[in-house]
């Protein structure tokens, strides 16, 4: 069952007790969470992709371990597939300079960190403004350069709606061989838009990542 914090404190429901948390972290088994109701606009939700704070202080020497000794930094990318209401689908990522835009495809990622030198990690942004306008977006990560080795990167992805409590998935498996992970998947239906874990890591790329979530583009090679 998914959560729905948008419940005001004093309301109730014969099977859910209200919620109220600065924080939720979606696990397998609460995957899920209510973003907003049918109907509810909201503001620019930042999606933040960065390692956990128990890493070493400096990420270049943690990332320099990830990859290995001699073998440099690992590049971890964020990025998602999505779906609009109108049926137009699309990527948003920094391979191919995909970057986005707030007003089209309505999802903007910052720029490309591929040091790991930065602390405030890579960040997307989704305009919520208007719900209806899209029906999906599937959030990743991808280790673009470097040994694949999630565990060790030990990655957390946090959403922050302009409403509610942050949304929190970590990418918690032991899994170290894939190069993409799918994280969560965001969708806007009548019921309003809600957010599901997903930390399911595919082998391949972006075009084996579609066809897992049957999101039927066509795949060319790409680069930064």
């Amino acid at each position: 069952m998914a959560i729905d914090y948008t419940r005001r404190s004093g309301e109730s429901t014969p099977s859910q007790a209200p919620v109220s948390l600065s924080k939720i972290t979606l696990t397998k088994s609460a995957p899920t969470v209510n973003l907003a109701k049918a109907g509810e606009r909201q503001g620019n939700m930042r999606v933040n992709l960065n390692w956990s704070q128990g890493a070493p202080p400096k990420k270049t020497g943690f990332l320099a371990k990830l990859a290995g000794a001699g073998s440099g930094a690992v590049d971890l990318d964020l990025g998602c597939l999505y779906e609009l209401a109108d049926g137009s689908k699309g990527v948003v990522q920094a391979l191919g300079n995909s970057f986005g835009s707030l007003t089209s495809p309505y999802i903007s990622l910052d720029g490309d960190d591929r040091s790991g030198a930065n602390t405030g990690g890579e960040n997307m942004h989704v305009n919520l403004g208007d719900p209806s306008a899209f029906r999906r977006i599937l959030i990743f990560a991808m280790i673009y350069d470097g040994a694949p080795n999630w565990a060790a990167v030990d990655g957390v992805v946090t959403l922050y709606p302009t409403n509610g409590p942050e949304v929190e998935v970590r990418l918690d498996s032991a899994s170290n061989q894939e190069r993409l992970c799918a994280i969560a998947l965001i969708q806007s239906s009548g019921q309003g838009v809600t957010v599901t874990r997903e930390v399911q890591y595919i082998n391949g790329s972006q075009s084996d990542l579609d066809r897992a979530y049957n999101w039927g583009m066509k795949w060319a090679a790409g680069r930064k």
